[in-house]
């Protein structure tokens, strides 16, 4: 596997070694002793997936305290833009974001620790999104903002606004600006 900074602290791609032949091809999605040795510690408890037609448009979430989680995110089928906004109030890169796309193509996967705000948007039908966490899921520690947030300024990958799949609570999540940092 080969791990990568970003220009956010703590939030890493990972991408694994393939080993193709006419058969097919075969890669680790997940090694502890690899991600350990690159500062990835954390014990994971839970693993997430979600199937979604392009234009599907998830986030940005997180969960507070006593319930932050860390997520290993990647795409099984499909691609997606990934989409991870630092939420650490104490942090240098407080309410920057970093995007990349992850698909079942290029089996690139994003490291996102506790602290940071996450979302993605589907850019093909039948897409499969996995993701490993750090802690359980607990509805009352929910938090997040509002996906077209103009003080974050993230490019979603040029789908029209009204092409758009969201669930009613994205579409009423806060702004940045009047988010109460609970990292």
């Amino acid at each position: 596997m080969q791990i990568t900074t970003t220009p956010l602290e703590g939030l890493l791609i990972i991408e694994p070694k393939i080993w193709q032949d006419p058969r097919g091809y075969f890669y680790e999605s997940f090694n502890s002793r690899i991600l350990a040795d690159a500062g990835v510690t954390a014990a994971f408890v839970q693993d997430n997936q979600s199937f979604s037609q392009k234009g599907t448009l998830r986030g940005l979430h997180a969960q507070k305290a006593p319930f932050a989680q860390g997520k290993l995110v990647r795409v099984i089928q499909g691609r997606v833009f990934d989409v991870a906004v630092d939420a650490r109030e104490n942090s240098a890169t407080y309410g920057q974001h970093f995007g990349l796309e992850l698909s079942g193509d290029n089996h690139k996967q994003l490291w996102v620790p506790p602290g940071f705000l996450h979302g993605f948007l589907t850019l093909e039908d039948d897409t499969i999104f996995t993701y490993k966490v750090t802690n359980f899921y607990d509805k009352d520690s929910e938090v997040g903002v509002i996906w077209n947030d103009p003080d974050l300024n993230i490019s979603w990958g040029g789908l029209p606004e009204n092409e758009l799949l969201l669930s009613d609570k994205d579409t009423v999540l806060p702004r940045f600006a009047d988010f109460q940092s609970p990292f």
